[in-house]
């Protein structure tokens, strides 16, 4: 193992993939398999567990851990938190995302179906796990008391937050979606005693994020539902939902979060009964 690495972690992606160049060849096997595979995987590491990383490489999580912490990281969270924030301002590339799914040998159609459901299984199973039960109840509440709800979602996003229009309504509680037709904001509608709703993923929508800073400057609050980590976005909710979506191909679905915001629906409703 060399003996001059920077005990401090790499600080962006493009420094993670120099200290992998450097640290290659020069590992016991198992970490040089870690290495070989985050190697060309790096568009995995920001939305994967690290069982998941560790099943790739052929390894034991345990190793995987220690290569982390070979590459100046505490742990698998802290490496992944690099990627994350990466990503948070990386615009989406479909057109790249097709071209790897593809050269996979991926491309035939029942597979794909197969590799979506399990990715859609994965990301539900981890919902279920990592909710913070804690924040959903404050949600729920916050919700329950408002005049009106309003609910942002632009973009990728935007399927969620139409998907709540219509569950809201059917319920009869009082939504309103901002759908941004004709670049309209529609800010003047926010009005004291409602609440907003806005739902983004990274790279997260400007237009979500300048309705949720809005609404804040209002007064109304906000119960933002994101992807994790939500650091960055602390200051614009009142409440934070997070859930993480399990990839395929780079490609993420919506089944988690639709399920989220489904359940919140309901218990929203069933709140504002009692």
């Amino acid at each position: 193992m060399p003996q001059e690495i920077p005990s401090d972690p790499p600080l962006t992606v493009e420094a993670f993939r120099q200290r992998l160049m450097a640290l290659s060849g020069t590992l016991p096997r198992r970490l040089q398999q870690c290495a070989d595979h985050l190697a060309g995987h790096l568009d995995q590491i920001a939305l994967s567990t690290v069982a998941q990383i560790a099943r790739g490489a052929g390894v034991p999580p345990s190793a995987m851990m220690r290569f982390c912490q070979i590459m100046g990281f505490s742990g698998y969270a802290e490496m992944q938190r690099l990627f994350r924030e990466a990503l948070s301002t990386a615009p989406p590339d479909y057109a790249m995302r097709l071209a790897k799914l593809k050269a996979g040998g991926a491309g035939q159609p029942a597979a794909l179906v197969a590799e979506f459901v399990e990715a859609g299984r994965q990301s539900m199973a981890a919902l279920a796990r990592d909710l913070d039960e804690t924040a959903l109840d404050q949600a729920v509440e916050t919700l329950s008391r408002a005049r009106t709800i309003h609910l942002a979602g632009f973009r990728r996003s935007f399927p969620v937050a139409s998907y709540l229009a219509y569950v809201l309504d059917k319920l009869g509680l009082p939504a309103i979606l901002h759908d941004g037709v004709a670049g309209l904001g529609q800010r003047a509608i926010l009005q004291p005693g409602d609440a907003l709703l806005a739902i983004t993923f990274a790279p997260w929508s400007d237009e979500t994020l300048a309705l949720a800073r809005e609404a804040r400057t209002r007064g109304l609050p906000v119960v933002l539902l994101t992807d994790p980590p939500a650091t960055r976005l602390a200051g614009l909710g009142d409440t934070i939902l997070t859930v993480t979506e399990i990839d395929f191909g780079a490609f993420r679905s919506l089944s988690a979060v639709i399920a989220l915001a489904l359940s919140l629906a309901v218990a929203v409703a069933a709140r504002r009964e009692t």
